[in-house]
């Protein structure tokens, strides 16, 4: 499992205001997840952050990376209960298609409902085609990946932080199940987790807004397409 996902979701997970809201929802992941005394005190990051806008951060050398795992690890003991597939699940969100809706259909909601946000579709990747034409896999169930942009919001978050291109665009996927039942799923960027955090890690303010407005539009496409709302 990739190191810097776990360690993202097991800073998460020791924040108190997850730990508050998982009790209700009865979350089997996190059941045994400790709960915070207060906001969390995130280690200051060595010398060699970018200060201008669009300037890299220095390399981080992997030897510091592990370092910093191992320094987490009392923490990481909390996903022990979850393997690679509990996490996909976790970082995803989802919506199931109303029964009935074909794939067109969603897709062609979705589209609607994202050009009356304006969120701009800046590309498409037929994964299905390319799993049949070149793995000859005939039985793979439908999936494609639709790769949209707030070009303002896109360019506030590479001024602060130019590495965050290798998240961007923002991606929202239809697939098939095995079952035949169509999903509507994206990346969750949910960063309410962040105001348990002291200082919400130096996130500028009006950068938080377009992450929050990000999340929303996109919120509201997926409904949209899962719903087959025209």
């Amino acid at each position: 499992m990739n190191r810097t996902l776990v360690a993202a979701l097991a800073l998460s997970f020791a924040v108190p205001t997850l730990a508050q809201q998982a009790a209700p929802a009865a979350n089997p992941y996190l059941t045994n997840v400790p709960i915070s005394a207060g906001p969390m005190v995130l280690p200051v990051s060595p010398g060699g952050r970018g200060t201008r806008p669009y300037e890299m951060s220095r390399t981080i050398p992997p030897e510091e990376k592990d370092k910093l795992m191992k320094q987490m690890m009392p923490m990481m003991g909390s996903l022990t209960r979850m393997d690679v597939k509990d996490v996909m699940n976790l970082m995803a969100i989802k919506y199931k298609a109303k029964p009935g809706l074909s794939f067109e259909d969603v897709k062609q909601s979705m589209e609607l409902r994202a050009n009356q946000l304006n969120f701009k579709k800046v590309g498409e990747s037929p994964m299905w085609k390319d799993i049949q034409v070149v793995l000859g896999d005939m039985n793979a169930p439908r999936m494609e990946v639709y790769h949209y942009c707030d070009i303002a919001a896109g360019r506030e978050i590479l001024k602060y932080a130019p590495e965050s291109i290798v998240y961007l665009p923002c991606r929202i996927a239809i697939m098939e199940d095995a079952d035949k039942n169509l999903w509507v799923l994206t990346l969750d960027w949910n960063t309410s987790w962040l105001d348990s955090i002291s200082g919400k890690m130096g996130a500028p303010d009006q950068l938080m807004i377009y992450a929050k407005d990000i999340r929303d539009k996109m919120d509201v496409i997926m409904r949209a397409a899962a719903a087959g709302d025209l």
